[in-house]
């Protein structure tokens, strides 16, 4: 088959089918059913094969991405996961929560014309087709440099960095706090977003490559990265991500009933509350819910809040829909599944009754004003405009900053004010010697894919020091 495109181009990517609003808002399934091989034939089809590549640049993880969906249109399955797994050890969590739209979906060439090519939907289908068909991918492995790397933290940017070493021969352990490996994307990421079974085994396939998974391993108390140098390890790589939860300071956010989004999520998807009493994992389910922010947590915490059984839940936001940081798609689910979203909306104290729970909201309509650093218009009180709103569960998701306990024991490592590790943006090297970082430690709470291309980078700059090239 030629690389030539037809005369006629399609300029209309194919729809994934999802579940029906009405049944998904009461199941814990999947929501997006993924394509049919058909359907993933007829989108790669529309992949013109043009010679700038754009896409590939526009990929934090620099996949080859006309190639593997030319081996997908010409029914090369085991050659497309092969491509795909080369620069990604994670592409059916990336097909499913990566933001292709505003990145190589973003520069498609077709997307001048009509509709990008559906990158991530086609990611996620050879990853399906792979974890359907169980044959492992053969990686060639080069032999033993005799190096040792600790990777602490088994999140996007652990489990990169860790894949990545592993195929330049270095030997790899990863050490991970929690009784599973995989960080946020276990702990914060609900079931119907990104099945915990995808998960695991794309974990599986970062062992395969020799890496070691040291589980309920808390770094900073069972040894300090110092202890870690000084023993065993050539270079240690900070991936701890950021899992300290941020409030409002406003009265009442210590009544039961208030949750940070971390704990609420944690509780529901990586200790499976919503089995309960299956899995013993108390939460309390709440008639009214409200959660506050406008990011992809606010919207997984309300759409997790509906599926345990809540009434009614409202998405408390204080801009705009246009200020929205979640993804289209995830406030677009949220809204078909019947979460409220009260906009310019802010909670002036959390109100609570005699034994201490929540029973309501004290909230101020707001207006937008002039631009913040931020480059959004700047949210501004309406004067007298306070009102009640009924509620006895709030979800505070206001985004997170990192766990101290590394940093606090790691002598010699700079942090800012916002308790991020400083590191260099292109190699993640540190200004402490052996120690590089990335992901959300270094950011702050981001995305899984650019957390990924952080320990992609920090990998390379860990393997040009160990092997003398730096």
């Amino acid at each position: 088959m030629e690389d030539k495109p037809k005369s006629k181009l399609n300029l209309n990517r194919v729809d994934m089918p999802r579940q029906d609003p009405k049944v998904r808002a009461h199941n814990y399934s999947e929501v997006a059913l993924g394509y049919s091989d058909e359907m993933a034939l007829q989108e790669a089809t529309r992949c013109i094969q043009c010679p700038k590549r754009p896409c590939v640049p526009g990929c934090p993880v620099n996949v080859d991405i006309p190639e593997f969906i030319k081996a997908v249109r010409d029914n090369q399955m085991e050659e497309s996961v092969k491509i795909l797994k080369s620069k990604n050890a994670l592409p059916g969590i990336c097909g499913r929560v990566c933001p292709q739209e505003t990145q190589c979906e973003q520069v498609c060439s077709l997307g001048k014309k009509g509709a990008p090519i559906a990158i991530g939907r086609l990611e996620r289908y050879v990853a399906d087709w792979d974890l359907a068909h169980k044959k492992e991918t053969k990686v060639e492995l080069p032999p033993p440099t005799g190096k040792r790397v600790a990777v602490i933290g088994s999140g996007p940017a652990g489990l990169t960095c860790a894949a990545d070493l592993a195929r330049l021969g270095h030997r790899v352990t990863i050490y991970e706090a929690l009784h599973t490996a995989g960080g946020v994307l276990m702990y914060g990421i609900p079931e119907f977003r990104l099945p915990k079974n995808v998960v695991q085994e794309e974990v599986n396939f970062v062992k395969s490559l020799g890496v070691d998974v040291q589980l309920d391993s808390v770094m900073g108390k069972l040894a300090t990265v110092d202890e870690l140098l000084e023993k065993d390890y050539d270079a240690v790589f900070l991936g701890t991500g950021a899992g300290l939860p941020m409030f409002l300071g406003i009265p009442g956010e210590n009544l039961n009933g208030v949750y940070s989004a971390n704990e609420f999520l944690t509780r529901v998807n990586l200790m499976k509350a919503y089995l309960f009493p299956q899995y013993d994992t108390p939460i309390k389910v709440g008639k009214q819910v409200a959660v506050i922010g406008g990011g992809n947590v606010a919207m997984d915490s309300a759409r997790c809040a509906l599926r345990l059984g809540a009434d009614k839940v409202y998405i408390v936001y204080r801009r705009s829909r246009a200020e929205m940081p979640a993804r289209h798609e995830e406030a677009e689910n949220a809204e078909e599944e019947g979460i409220v979203f009260k906009l310019l909306t802010n909670p002036k104290q959390i109100m609570g009754d005699d034994k201490g729970w929540v029973k309501a909201m004290e909230c101020y309509e707001m207006e937008l004003g002039e631009p913040d650093a931020s480059g959004r218009r700047r949210p501004v009180t309406k004067q007298g405009s306070e009102f009640i709103m009924d509620v006895d569960v709030v979800v505070v998701a206001l985004g997170t900053t990192p766990n101290p306990l590394v940093p606090a024991t790691t002598k010699g490592l700079e942090v800012t004010k916002y308790g991020t590790v400083v590191a260099d943006e292109q190699s993640g090297k540190t200004v402490k010697d052996r120690v590089w970082a990335g992901g959300d430690v270094v950011t702050g709470a981001a995305t899984v894919i650019s957390a990924m291309g952080a320990g992609k980078r920090a990998a390379a700059s860990i393997d040009a020091f160990l092997m003398g090239k730096m």
